[in-house]
């Protein structure tokens, strides 16, 4: 995987510039700029405040292509922390409950 590609095709989808991604994850545009212009990946630190910005995991970045990515904000994140803790009656019983909202 390329992971500038794969940078660009999330700020793409996002429709944001490089500026707009730096704005977003705390990075200088320059940071990033000179990422491309070196033809070089970003540190892992940079990497988890890219995925941050887009709302996703290092886990989802990484996905190929073939899987699904569905970006998960912190709310969501939670709650799938927690409802991994349920056994399957009370998951059952909380999809139910969700489908009556």
């Amino acid at each position: 995987m390329n992971v500038l590609n794969k940078i660009t095709y999330l700020r793409t989808q996002k429709g944001w510039s490089e500026y707009q991604l730096s704005e977003y994850s705390g990075l200088t545009q320059s940071t990033i700029s000179s990422w491309y212009r070196k033809n070089m990946s970003p540190s892992i630190a940079s990497l988890e405040k890219i995925c941050n910005a887009f709302g996703i995991t290092l886990s989802q970045f990484f996905l190929d292509d073939s899987d699904s990515c569905i970006p998960v904000n912190k709310i969501q994140q939670e709650l799938l922390d927690t409802v991994s803790k349920l056994n399957k009656e009370q998951t059952l019983k909380l999809i139910e409950f969700i489908k009556c909202l």
